[in-house]
């Protein structure tokens, strides 16, 4: 478990896979535990939800995921 305070995550700040990949930017906190992804960077023009477990900490602008970009692609949810 991390520590890091969910008012650290910022709209626009950038999500990152464990693995370096940028795959996505914070739209929003959707409810207590998941980030609703911008649809601006998704091929697809789509909104994807994370949940919060996935991140492990927020440094900067950025939110570093415990998930590789492989893992996140195909485990969001797509809304």
């Amino acid at each position: 478990m991390s520590n890091f305070n969910t008012n650290d995550i910022k709209e626009h700040a950038s999500v990152i896979a464990s693995d370096g990949t940028q795959v996505g930017k914070v739209d929003h906190l959707e409810g207590q535990d998941k980030i609703k992804l911008t649809r601006s960077d998704d091929e697809n023009n789509e909104h994807h939800l994370i949940p919060i477990s996935w991140v492990s900490e927020v440094k900067d602008d950025s939110v570093i995921l415990n998930k590789t970009s492989e893992d996140v692609h195909k485990e969001w949810t797509t809304v």
